[in-house]
């Protein structure tokens, strides 16, 4: 018995190894060039899986092996990658492993401050970080002389941009920048009468007004609304995020009192009309809301505290009132 299992032995275990070895080490023909994109912190097991999808390895199975022997499973290089239409999976999984991507993808998140926008992008590998230790202002000067506003803030659309590696930083801030100049002018264009903006800038401030005070779709047209009744009557806008941008670096995760009555120019509560700048970067949908806001004659909004993201809408205080004793007092 232990004769056969040995002579069967050493037919099978040199074929395996050579079956191993061909699928993992003899180039694959494609037949053109491939890209794939490795997401920050993705592992071989899910771009295994888009590769042999795609066709472009002979099996899955042995890239991943191959990956967990070498222990790079969990070591792949975040970026774009450029393949040639012949390769081997053995040299793929190097090139994504360790190797420097053909690009690089940078995420800028809705809702972002400007100041957030510059840290994500010094932080991002594998780019030049041209802009790096410039003041604001030097970088507006540079990326958008033509801005609406010397303040950088809310002038840079949240989206995904894609750069060669090794590319400066420069391209994505002008890709923003530009971005948002056509998405502001296509909401501009396309607002509905008589709103109070006397320019795309104030609108561009009130989508980040929005933008900081709701992320939940249904409830955007409706803030829009409120901050929009508001100004049409002269009544201040009260909304605690321009407060907390106005505490700068003092803010610690909540608002006191004291917080609502310190003048700053960024305090609605103390201050009537629009901020003097935008407080973030808004998206797509909050500017479509500015844009476009509710019919409702809302002047009053509150959470309902009920883990939705939703908020209660009234027309007057005294529903505003019930909403409060309801969702926030729980009486």
């Amino acid at each position: 018995m232990l004769k056969k299992l040995l002579k069967w032995s050493a037919v099978f275990l040199p074929a395996l190894a050579a079956v191993v070895a061909a699928l993992l080490f003899v180039p694959k023909d494609n037949g053109k060039p491939y890209r794939i994109k490795v997401e920050k912190n993705q592992g071989i097991a899910s771009v295994s899986r888009k590769l042999a999808d795609d066709g472009i390895i002979y099996n899955r199975h042995a890239l991943m092996a191959a990956a967990y022997v070498l222990g790079v499973h969990n070591q792949l290089h975040a970026g774009t990658y450029r393949l040639p239409a012949k390769i081997s999976a053995w040299d793929l999984l190097h090139k994504i492993r360790g190797g420097r991507p053909d690009s690089v993808t940078v995420q800028i998140v809705e809702g972002m401050r400007f100041a957030d926008m510059r840290r994500v992008i010094n932080q991002t590998e594998d780019i030049n970080h041209d802009t790096k230790g410039w003041s604001d202002e030097k970088l507006m000067q540079t990326v958008a002389p033509d801005a609406l506003n010397p303040n950088p803030e809310g002038q840079f659309f949240p989206d995904s941009y894609e750069i060669d590696a090794d590319s400066s930083d420069i391209q994505i801030y002008k890709m923003a920048y530009q971005n948002m100049k056509k998405q502001l002018d296509s909401a501009w264009s396309d607002k509905q009468d008589g709103l109070p903006y006397k320019n795309p800038y104030e609108m561009l401030i009130m989508a980040s007004l929005i933008e900081k005070e709701t992320a939940h779709e249904d409830d955007r047209d409706d803030v829009a609304a409120v901050f929009v009744n508001r100004l049409a009557i002269g009544m201040r806008l009260q909304t605690d995020p321009t407060v907390i941008y106005g505490m700068g670096r003092a803010y610690n995760g909540r608002i006191r009192k004291a917080d609502l009555q310190r003048d700053t120019p960024y305090n609605t509560y103390t201050r009537a009309g629009l901020t003097p700048t935008p407080i973030a970067l808004p998206g797509k949908h909050a500017l479509e809301a500015a844009a476009h806001p509710s019919n409702e004659k809302y002047l009053y909004f509150v959470s309902k505290m009920d883990g939705t993201g939703l908020s209660q809408f009234s027309h007057n205080l005294e529903e505003h009132n019930a909403a409060v004793r309801k969702y926030i007092l729980k009486k």
